[in-house]
């Protein structure tokens, strides 16, 4: 017999999977300079916009010691920025907020991986890197999307793989099912918007604004049509890019600041 879970546990089940988890020091600063441009603060500003996640100054100075330390951080005359490998995650993120895509007349995108000899740890940069341009695994080594995407695959792929464009024989719509999993996705974005609209605390709305950014990461980006009804991905990049326009403003504020 299937015994359903009790409200709280499936909520906290939901939680979870939706990527929820409490912020560290390292966290909390991590996201603040990810959501800001240029990625780059003083301490002082740093020290007034931690306060209210309950990371203290001492906390923050000893962070922010060993972040430059892990290469996360470059200490400047300013302040602190983002370092070169963190910057491109910025990047990254930027791009997950607000992808450039053009009309999509039915071609895919294929990728199939021709090197071989690859040990595992270069095995899974490989599928990491495929899955961050928005590809999805057809079967092993080969790799598909709609050419939806107003990009260009990276130049270093030809090292490891053939690129090709497609006209696959399954429809388009099943074979998009079968490439993501869409109602998971949806399901998750769902979950990630009803917790920052329940957000009331400054911890508790980075907590969650931070797990829809990581979420947004892996959104395939898919044609309209191809879509489920009601897809949430446009909903969650609207409810981020607001929030990070009141992080923009928390900073300005401070300008000037003692």
């Amino acid at each position: 017999m299937n015994v359903s879970p009790e409200p709280a546990q499936a909520s906290q089940q939901a939680v979870e999977h939706a990527g929820l988890r409490p912020l560290s020091a390292r966290s909390v600063v991590l996201s603040l300079l990810l959501g800001a441009h240029p990625a780059e603060m003083p301490v002082k500003d740093l020290v007034r916009l931690v306060e209210p996640f309950g990371v203290g100054g001492s906390t923050l100075r000893a962070a922010l010691s060993r972040m430059v330390t892990a290469g996360d951080l470059r200490r400047t005359d300013a302040g602190y920025r983002l370092s070169d490998r963190l910057l491109a995650r910025q990047r990254r993120q930027d791009e997950a907020l607000r992808p450039a895509t053009r009309a999509w007349h039915g071609d895919w995108e294929m990728v199939v991986i021709t090197a071989t000899g690859r040990g595992p740890a270069e095995r899974a940069e490989l599928r990491a890197r495929l899955t961050a341009l928005r590809l999805a695994e057809l079967r092993e080594g080969v790799w598909l999307r709609p050419a939806n995407l107003d990009r260009a695959l990276p130049d270093a792929l030809t090292r490891v793989a053939r690129t090709y464009t497609a006209r696959p024989d399954e429809p388009p719509h099943d074979l998009a099912a079968r490439l993501w999993p869409l109602d998971a996705w949806a399901a998750t974005a769902r979950t990630l918007l009803d917790r920052t609209e329940a957000a009331r605390t400054p911890a508790d709305r980075l907590t969650a604004y931070a797990a829809a950014v990581r979420h947004l990461l892996t959104d395939p980006v898919l044609p309209p049509g191809l879509l489920p009804a009601d897809w949430p991905g446009e909903a969650l990049r609207t409810a981020y890019t607001g929030y990070q326009r009141e992080l923009a403003a928390s900073v300005g504020r401070g300008e000037g600041a003692a």
